[in-house]
């Protein structure tokens, strides 16, 4: 799903001139101990909030999220322990959307994906999948159709289904496709970098199997405990929010005033999301002087979040 800078920056400030946004559903980990636990385990969530995320333990806070499946893999990237935000606009089935999403692209690659041996001998994963029918048509579990699963079955990276069935793939055929997974998660992680610097990578999502430990790019390659649950806890712990966007003239009305007006702006449309008002925190808040605007014209943008209702 996209990443396009935006090219003109006077265009760009007309677009944001007077914009508001509710968001459902994000990811608010440094405020996890805020939470109200019960909350997360009626929701299904058995694990603690420490569990899930530390700030005195290791956690990773910027790191790019790699969520395999049975049919694709989703990137997305942590910025200090919040998801960034998509710049550009996002298209859903083929509709282009102004909602406020996360920076996420998705490649045809998951532990269904189908693996082909081309008469030239070359090897190719994808991006047709099995899908649910994995476990009955992967070789592993006694189907005739080789997938990303048993390669990764047969090169010994994981124990699953039966591996006799897997034992009639070649090793160079093996070798070729596990080379071909990889390089299309270097890609991924090269789009969504942005520099060439090395970043740390987080493996979620069931089908996290067949992914190698050792990536290009990647300046360590990390699978949590719970790595096949990952959506699940993130639904538990989920927040909702509220982001406020406009262009505002300090001239006009003074930066503490302007800004105050703009955080109460959030609350409420974080409130309208859902969010019980009680919770809700302004979480972000950035005001950025435009010197091509007449005046004393910022680029104000405040989010607010809270707990679900």
């Amino acid at each position: 799903m996209h990443f396009m800078k935006k090219i003109f920056l006077l265009l760009a400030a007309a677009c944001v001139t007077l914009s508001a946004a509710a968001d459902e559903g994000m990811w608010m980990l440094p405020y996890l101990q805020k939470m109200n636990s019960k909350d997360m385990k009626a929701r299904g969530c058995k694990l603690s909030a420490e569990e899930i995320y530390s700030m005195n333990n290791s956690s990773l806070k910027d790191a790019i999220v790699v969520d395999v499946g049975g049919t694709t893999t989703d990137l997305g990237v942590i910025q200090n322990g919040f998801p960034r935000e998509s710049s550009v606009a996002v298209t859903i089935g083929g509709v282009r959307t102004n909602f406020r999403m996360p920076d996420v692209i998705s490649i045809g690659l998951g532990g269904g994906s189908i693996v082909r041996v081309k008469p030239d001998g070359s090897v190719t994963v994808g991006p047709d999948s099995v899908g649910y029918e994995i476990t009955k048509k992967a070789l592993v579990f006694g189907g005739d159709v080789m997938t990303a699963t048993d390669i990764a079955v047969r090169l010994g990276m994981v124990e699953l289904g039966d591996k006799s069935k897997v034992e009639t793939i070649s090793q160079e055929v093996a070798d070729k496709a596990m080379a071909a997974i990889r390089a299309l998660v270097e890609d991924s992680v090269d789009a969504m970098k942005v520099s060439n610097a090395d970043v740390d990578l987080i493996l979620v999502g069931g089908g996290s199997i067949i992914l190698p430990e050792k990536i290009s790019g990647a300046a360590t390659v990390l699978k949590p405990e719970h790595f096949g649950c990952a959506n699940a806890i993130g639904s538990a712990i989920s927040k909702v929010s509220g982001t406020y966007e406009k262009l505002m003239n300090y001239d006009e009305l003074p930066r503490e005033q302007s800004l105050e007006k703009a955080k109460n702006e959030a609350i409420e449309l974080a409130v309208e999301a859902g969010a019980v008002r009680e919770t809700v925190e302004i979480i972000e808040m950035e005001d950025v002087p435009l010197a091509y605007y007449p005046g004393n014209t910022n680029r104000v943008k405040i989010k607010a979040a809270g707990d679900l209702n």
